[in-house]
């Protein structure tokens, strides 16, 4: 079975790269992984003229090519203005690529996977449609399409999966849409990880949080907190990673925090120094306020971090008394206070880093992989020529 991926995930030429191409982020991990199920995959994506600053990974896998298109131009508005004449332009690779294909995989929100999965409907072709935002939580006009779309269409030959996980159906309108979680995480990695952590801080413990730097994921709460956790645990810094709207705002308000010295803003890096950085980290800190499935989570208990979250979406079912805290309130005094029951207790701490290492080795890329495949074969019969 040949599959064709639609995705608006921004690519770029990379001699380096068996595909020749190459993108950032968790998106070649994860399409390597799905490639592994069929005979054949095209990965269908906006190639740009230069590269990312940081985080090239290349792009991988068992007979996996990449069918390049042009870039969107502008975002919000201005790419919708655009879409009709970049559709124009690249509608013969499109169409071509949506035709030859046997089945389709279209990541959303995005507009590109939109039109694959609009296409395949259109050509009664297999679908797979994986929901990657916050299924919870449908802000926008096309966010709401999305979601009415799948729960319209799931059942039959249309596997239609949503990210997350928070004990309940995804949709009570149509039991065939179901959850699945999201990792980059590889056996390999999980297995390699060092033995739990012990409750060492020479130069003063180091909070991190990692994430796509937007207000309500909880940073500005954490730098709040951070004045109490320091007044109780002297030396206690902070690492924010990700970048964002919200950067700026939260940079001025560490200076006029006075905590310009002891919080670090890392901005955007490779999934390496993702992990370099959690290493070297004591706690990882996430009130965050809506999610989907954050991956930055996973790859924090996969390093042995106990988590401070709070209970939305999957996080209660990631997060127990095991390896971590959960937060009953959202507010800096609610964090300053977990922070340093956490931290002030040697024997615990050691117990959640332990129960961090196990939780995580529930949610490997290659588990990922097997449970899409056999929602696929079940809707689908036989991926490959080895069944």
């Amino acid at each position: 079975m040949r599959l064709a991926v639609f995705s608006y995930k921004v690519c770029w030429q990379s001699p380096g790269s068996p595909t020749g191409y190459a993108t950032d982020g968790g998106f070649a991990f994860q399409m390597a992984a799905l490639s592994e199920l069929f005979d054949a995959t095209e990965v269908v994506v906006p190639v740009a003229r230069r590269a990312a600053a940081v985080g090239e990974i290349a792009l991988r896998g068992h007979n996996l090519t990449i069918v390049p298109l042009s870039c969107p131009s502008g975002s919000g508005l201005r790419r919708k203005i655009h879409m009709a004449a970049w559709c124009f332009g690249n509608a013969r690779t499109l169409w071509r690529a949506v035709s030859q294909a046997d089945a389709i995989h279209c990541p959303i929100p995005a507009d590109i996977g939109t039109l694959g999965m609009l296409a395949a409907y259109v050509l009664r072709k297999p679908l797979f449609v994986r929901y990657c935002g916050n299924w919870r939580s449908q802000r926008t006009t096309a966010e709401r399409f999305w979601k009415w779309f799948m729960e319209s269409t799931a059942g039959g030959r249309n596997v239609m999966l949503a990210t997350g996980g928070d004990g309940q159906p995804p949709s009570p309108r149509n039991p065939s849409i179901g959850w699945i979680f999201s990792t980059t995480l590889s056996e390999r990695e999980l297995a390699a990880a060092r033995p739990p952590r012990k409750l060492v801080a020479e130069n003063g413990y180091r909070l991190i949080t990692v994430c796509r730097q937007q207000w309500g994921k909880g940073t500005d709460v954490l730098l709040e907190s951070l004045l109490a956790i320091r007044a109780a645990l002297p030396g206690t810094s902070l690492d924010v990673v990700g970048d964002g709207e919200a950067v700026p705002a939260l940079r001025t308000r560490a200076t006029a925090l006075g905590l310009d010295g002891c919080v670090r803003f890392h901005g955007k890096v490779d999934h390496q120094r993702v992990m370099e950085l959690l290493a070297n980290a004591h706690l990882f800190c996430y009130p965050t306020a809506s999610e989907g499935f954050p991956k930055a989570v996973l790859e924090a208990l996969a390093c042995g971090l106990p988590v401070i979250t709070t209970p939305v979406s999957v996080l209660p079912s990631l997060i127990g008394a095991e390896s971590g805290l959960l937060l009953g309130q959202v507010d800096p005094a609610a964090v300053a206070r977990a922070v340093i029951e956490c931290l002030s207790d040697t024997d615990r701490y050691h117990a959640m880093s332990a129960g961090a290492l196990c939780r995580a080795r529930e949610y490997s890329l290659e588990r990922w992989r097997d449970t899409i495949g056999a929602m696929l074969r079940e809707a689908w019969g036989p991926l490959n020529a080895a069944g």
